[in-house]
């Protein structure tokens, strides 16, 4: 009994030292060298540790741009309130949720074994952030769920989803890549669809964005990183320059935060460090997941052979770079309209992150240009705004308020959002 306890507790309840384990069998099964064993297993643990360090930094900036934001609209202040945050979350539910991502992967294998929707997902870290995202929510609905049954619950419903989520945005994916050798895996899928129903309905296919010339200038919009850095640079810019004008005793506050430094530099320095966190944070992902999907794959190749790939979204931009830069554009436009009117009618500050904008909106942009040219690529990148910025309210707020709010504002996705409420749902149902 006590070997039992002493491997539910340090293997079984240790996230990190879980997913090293799952890494290590996989590199085992597929008869790796030593050397690709053990480098893969210290990386897939290293790669998760690091996740946490950058969710901190990430958590730390926040608490500066809400407060500053909602002065800047003249709400109450008031903090996000008392939640478990990513790695508290990861302490107490992360080896549930990387047990689901297994179990989830085998049952996605499963059904494109022995179904016709041949499609293994593959895209890693999305799963990775699913998972999480949606544990949040039933954790938040439910309480302290037993570890198998959130395991279960979650399991079924990923596996679901990343089997059916390629086979619906395939369609398009055919038009747009001309061939059916790869599919779309990434939670991007629901503005994809949008973007290209209504670039249908509102756009001009003739007009396509690939005879347009993008000046050489904007190239820059290609970085994640740089356009985090440049788009929330400029919030924190604006709302320090409101808040240092201001002069009430809420603003007086906040300038007090910076100290000896001045005001509008601390709050650029914030900005970075965001950028700075977030990057932090998906070379962890970049890490753990270069590992983990490897070892997926090979599993999955030697069961369901032929089966379509259903890969990352930038696996479309080649396709139509134009429509990405137009998609993003749309997005990033949406995304300003919708901070002041979110502010401004339901007292929510929304946090546009420009990693979900711009691999969204850009996603949504390929697509929208595929049925509505030049239109239909700003249309995408405008819905993609929409979704993102009403979700992260309703996820925010309502949803994973308890659990891991502070992810939901950067790494919850479009998908995410529209699923998030079913799940709630769904818990409700049977917790």
């Amino acid at each position: 009994m006590e070997v039992i306890f002493w491997i539910a507790t340090n293997i079984f309840g240790t996230p990190a030292i879980l997913l090293g384990f799952i890494v290590l069998l996989g590199l085992l099964l597929q008869k790796k060298t030593t050397s690709q064993i053990i480098s893969g297993t210290f990386k897939a643990v290293i790669g998760f540790l690091i996740i946490g360090a950058g969710s901190g930094v990430i958590v730390n900036a926040l608490n500066v741009f809400e407060p500053m934001w909602k002065e800047v609209f003249g709400l109450q202040a008031e903090s996000l309130g008392q939640f478990l945050g990513q790695e508290g979350f990861n302490a107490r539910f992360g080896s549930a949720v990387t047990l689901a991502m297994l179990v989830g992967f085998l049952i996605n294998v499963l059904l494109a074994r022995f179904t016709k929707f041949k499609y293994i997902y593959l895209t890693g870290h999305m799963m990775f952030w699913t998972a999480s995202i949606f544990a949040g929510i039933v954790v938040h609905t439910s309480g302290d769920v037993a570890q198998w049954k959130l395991v279960l619950f979650l399991a079924v419903i990923l596996g679901l989803y990343w089997t059916l989520q390629p086979a619906v945005t395939q369609p398009f994916m055919r038009k747009i890549t001309g061939n059916d050798n790869i599919a779309l895996g990434h939670t991007s899928a629901s503005v994809a669809l949008l973007g290209a129903l209504f670039g249908k309905l509102f756009g001009n296919k003739n007009n396509d964005s690939e005879k347009i010339k993008v000046p050489k200038g904007l190239e820059f919009l290609r970085d994640s990183n740089v356009i985090t850095a440049l788009s929330m640079g400029v919030l924190f810019l604006v709302g320090a320059v409101v808040i240092v004008t201001k002069g009430t005793p809420g603003a007086q506050e906040l300038v007090a935060q910076a100290g000896e430094q001045n005001f509008i530099m601390y709050s650029i320095i914030q900005s970075l460090t965001f950028a700075g966190g977030i990057a932090i944070v998906l070379m962890g992902v970049r890490m753990f997941i270069g590992e983990l999907v490897p070892a997926f794959n090979g599993i999955a190749t030697k069961i369901v052979p032929g089966a379509k790939p259903a890969l990352d979204a930038p696996v479309t931009f080649p396709y139509a770079p134009n429509a990405v830069i137009l998609g993003f554009i749309g997005a990033f436009v949406g995304a300003l309209i919708w901070l002041v009117v979110l502010g401004s009618t339901v007292a929510y500050i929304f946090v546009p992150t420009m990693i979900v904008l711009f691999f969204h909106g850009a996603t949504a942009g390929v697509f929208g240009n595929a049925t509505g040219g030049v239109r239909g690529a700003l249309l995408g990148g405008f819905f993609t705004a929409t979704i993102v910025a009403w979700g992260q309210f309703i996820m925010v707020r309502f949803l994973i308020s308890s659990t891991i709010p502070d992810t939901a504002m950067w790494a919850a996705d479009s998908d995410m959002f529209v699923i998030g409420p079913i799940i709630r749902f769904l818990a409700q149902l049977l917790f």
